[in-house]
């Protein structure tokens, strides 16, 4: 005797939304700690065979972003659970690096993908501080404690050792990207695949960067059918946060953080 009524497919699915790290004085980007919750509810489930994440990102903290992957690996593991990931405007950066814990990669043709390197920028100001009569007056213990001033000129010890570690940071980001997408990666060197460069989902299919085209809702009715339960699973914002953005600090507060994460979503064209 077979069952009237059949069973339906339900797949969690958790958007990962913003420049990575820490922005604002009150309001926070993505990183680990606002996120964990969220994603342990959405493995959490019984019965669920795979997790779907959306990821709209242009990247930020290296080390945000490497912590949000590695739990989701670790829980996809432990749980025995396939991870469909999902890139919205952008998966650039360290949200590609976020990306990797997927088991599948999916975008639209019009994303921006890719950015596999590490950036460090700032301002030097020496010259603006003479003009306006300022005196500087730094003391320190530790000959490195004020390694790239910017009120002093650079030194190029300084700058070999920021350096230094940036290629220590590349490497990691590499191997990450690496293990995730192995053979898939059309010719890495030839493709500058780890230079930093940024593809469209279109192109970076062809790459091997990501393995289809298509929204999230699209893609898990063709792989699941039509009557697929999407379980959404959404941050929410704390009541301190509700009460800031009705209130005029709140609204300065957004204009400060929008301000802040535009220099990264623009690098992008968004």
């Amino acid at each position: 005797m077979f069952s009237l009524f059949k069973k339906k497919t339900v797949i969690p699915h958790v958007r990962l939304t913003g420049v990575i790290g820490n922005v604002g004085r009150f309001s926070k980007g993505m990183d680990f700690a606002s996120q964990k919750d969220i994603l342990k509810k959405a493995f959490s489930i019984k019965k669920v065979k795979h997790v779907a994440i959306s990821i709209n990102s242009p990247g930020g903290s290296p080390v945000q972003s490497h912590l949000i992957y590695s739990y989701i690996r670790q829980l996809a593991g432990k749980k025995k659970i396939k991870v469909l990931i999902f890139a919205e405007d952008v998966a650039a950066s360290g949200g590609y690096l976020i990306s990797c814990a997927g088991d599948e990669i999916y975008a639209n043709s019009s994303s921006i993908i890719g950015s596999i390197g590490v950036i460090s920028a700032s301002f030097g100001f020496k010259e603006l501080i003479k003009k306006m009569g300022i005196e500087r007056r730094v003391y320190t213990a530790g000959k490195n404690k004020s390694t790239l001033d910017p009120f002093v000129d650079e030194k190029e010890e300084d700058v070999n050792r920021l350096k230094s570690i940036q290629l220590e940071l590349h490497a990691d980001f590499i191997k990450v990207v690496e293990t995730s997408r192995g053979s898939k990666i059309k010719d890495p060197e030839k493709n500058n695949i780890f230079t930093g460069e940024f593809w469209t989902g279109a192109s970076a299919l062809k790459l091997g960067l990501i393995d289809g085209l298509g929204n999230a809702d699209q893609v898990l009715k063709e792989k699941f059918g039509e009557e697929v339960i999407i379980k959404n699973f959404e941050k929410t914002k704390s009541w301190i946060g509700k009460k800031l953005s009705a209130s005029i600090d709140g609204q300065l507060t957004n204009t400060m953080n929008s301000i802040e994460e535009k220099s990264l979503w623009q690098k992008f064209g968004l």
